[in-house]
């Protein structure tokens, strides 16, 4: 299921996660990556940018957190923010050569020219879209979160063996779903909801002791809908996952190196620490263990 449309209205959920924000790792200002794995043709003398020697980044207006922080994406705090940044260095673009510029989400995604080099902007890589525009590898898979009431049992639980006794739900079909069944495995049977929204009715009533939903849902449901909610903790990866990725012009000639080089980020663990620094740790979505 493709959550963006419900990101989109995130709002309300700003000043909720602004507190937990800390200091994004910085890349340097003068990056000692030559390229990516791709060797010469990834070399920034030999990239095709829409503006020589300078990098060209686009993302939504406003840009929400935890991905960005204070609508502010050229700070390099919040997720996708240091996640552009990282890219950037490893294709051996200085901070000072970066140029962001904002695009909205269905403009970005539709046929025709971009302004841009790419676009990061919690774009769901799918066949569909596929078919106007180019993705890189994933530089991010969707994880499957527990949210609760501040008041119910399992608020503040930190490992899936505190969940054994809870009254889990989630939507018919889904993901999230799967994880109630196959990861946590609670003793008391799931309930199942045609919807979120049903299900999120029934978090409200009381009658669940937690909801699970994917972490960007997670995100909106405790910060702009439910705010008297609160995330437990995202599930350990089970069956295959939603994947972002960044989104470029259809037949660009970055793509191969733009991927390699979010590629490059995931082998040497980047992604993984960027995720745990701005994700598990600032916006307080901590993995159950």
């Amino acid at each position: 299921m493709l959550r963006r449309s419900r990101i989109a209205a995130l709002a309300a959920a700003t000043a909720v996660l602004v507190a937990a924000a800390g200091c994004a790792p910085e890349p340097d200002e003068t990056p000692t990556a030559t390229g990516t794995s791709a060797g010469a043709a990834c070399a920034k003398e030999s990239l095709r940018t829409r503006t020589p020697g300078k990098l060209t980044i686009a993302t939504d207006e406003p840009a929400y957190e935890p991905w960005f922080k204070d609508n502010k994406p050229d700070s390099g705090e919040g997720f996708e923010a240091a996640v552009a940044y990282a890219v950037a260095e490893k294709l051996g673009y200085a901070r000072q050569d970066v140029t962001w510029t904002r695009v909205k989400f269905d403009s970005a995604i539709a046929p025709g020219p971009k302004t841009f080099d790419f676009d990061i902007n919690q774009f769901s890589i799918t066949e569909e879209r596929k078919r106007a525009v180019d993705f890189s590898a994933p530089y991010y898979l969707v994880r499957q979160t527990v949210i609760a009431l501040k008041s119910s049992k399992i608020a503040g639980k930190k490992s899936l063996a505190e969940l054994k006794d809870a009254k889990l739900g989630a939507q018919v079909g889904t993901t999230s779903y799967q994880a109630i069944t196959d990861v946590i495995k609670p003793a008391v049977p799931p309930q199942v909801y045609n919807s979120n929204d049903d299900a999120k009715k029934a978090l409200q009533n009381g009658q669940l002791d937690g909801l699970v939903v994917d972490l960007p849902t997670a995100f909106y449901i405790t910060g702009a809908e439910i705010t008297d909610a609160t995330i437990v903790g995202q599930v350990p990866q089970v069956g295959a996952p939603e994947a972002f990725g960044l989104l470029l012009d259809k037949n660009s000639p970055l793509t191969g190196c733009v991927s390699d080089a979010v590629g490059d980020l995931a082998d040497a663990g980047t992604l993984k620490e960027l995720e745990q620094t701005w994700l598990a740790e600032a916006a307080g979505a901590t993995e159950l263990t």
